[in-house]
């Protein structure tokens, strides 16, 4: 009996601390939080605390949701740009997988009216590693590109290229940048 009432005594606190402290059960559930409305798309720990990306998946989720849907299960939203700038020629995201096989994947959505020279290159943090491309005139968007591999190696701050030509063949959108936030 004594036993039991010392068990009961030790645990009411953690029981307790557990139901008055939410935030503590949601700091082990990172993502639960970070869920953009209106879609089953996951922000990533970094695109959550990017205010860029955490303000284009609001104010499209539909794009986030059809983008992510094409990278396949699994992945979550690391970042979004609007390129070349407020104009938005085109959005560039880029969605991370973690796991036992992690993985990077790039899309890069067309918002002009029209088909138009586009290039997207995925290259993984890796010496002599194989990039990958797709290129080609498009009037929806260009990709996915992926890279996946055991433990997501060289997934952190693989580099994503976002090309697009007007009808004159002049670069409107030239964009290097990491595919996710590195630190």
């Amino acid at each position: 009996m004594r036993n039991a009432i010392r068990a009961a005594a030790v645990g009411a606190p953690l029981i307790a601390a557990g139901l008055l402290s939410p935030q503590a059960v949601a700091q082990d559930a990172p993502h639960l939080n970070h869920r953009i409305v209106g879609t089953s798309v996951l922000l990533s720990e970094k695109g959550a605390k990017d205010p860029q990306t955490r303000a284009i998946a609001q104010a499209d989720p539909a794009a986030v949701s059809a983008t992510a849907s094409l990278c396949g299960s699994g992945y979550e939203l690391e970042y979004a740009e609007r390129l070349p700038d407020s104009r938005r020629y085109g959005t560039l995201f880029t969605y991370e997988k973690f796991g036992s096989v992690g993985g990077v994947c790039a899309l890069f959505d067309n918002n002009t009216s029209g088909a138009k020279h586009m290039k997207l290159k995925l290259c993984p943090n890796k010496t002599g590693a194989k990039c990958k491309v797709d290129e080609g005139y498009f009037s929806q968007y260009a990709g996915p590109v992926k890279y996946e591999s055991k433990n997501g190696n060289y997934v952190e701050c693989s580099m994503v290229t976002a090309l697009m030509w007007n009808s004159s063949g002049r670069a409107i959108i030239d964009r290097v940048t990491s595919a996710t936030l590195c630190d």
